[in-house]
């Protein structure tokens, strides 16, 4: 089945750091901005830098909310496949890291 054409206004990437060891993202979103669809392939860690609403699309065509509070952290596998989309009335913003490298 092809995937419907979407009109959200896309999210801003602003890198912060690129190197060997991790990838360092701010994402900034309008009210209703998406990422558009992608795949991880590190383990991440995201750190809201305000508090907002996040809804999530995955490839099976299933759907979940993530509520997030300011400076709460967490983390996902590698491997994460979805689209996320500031469900929210207002701007949204977090910072993304993906760990490429474990010294030691």
């Amino acid at each position: 089945m092809k995937e419907p054409m979407r009109c959200r206004e896309p999210a801003v990437a602003v890198p912060q750091i690129d190197d060997d060891k991790v990838r360092v993202i701010r994402w900034d979103f309008g009210p209703g901005a998406e990422t558009g669809w992608h795949r991880h392939g590190w383990l991440y860690v995201v750190v809201p830098m305000m508090d907002g609403e996040l809804l999530v699309e995955y490839p099976d065509g299933t759907t979940s909310t993530s509520i997030l509070k300011k400076g709460e952290a967490y983390h996902r596998v590698a491997g994460v496949e979805h689209n996320v989309i500031n469900n929210g009335p207002g701007p949204l913003s977090f910072v993304e890291t993906e760990v490429k490298a474990f010294p030691g």
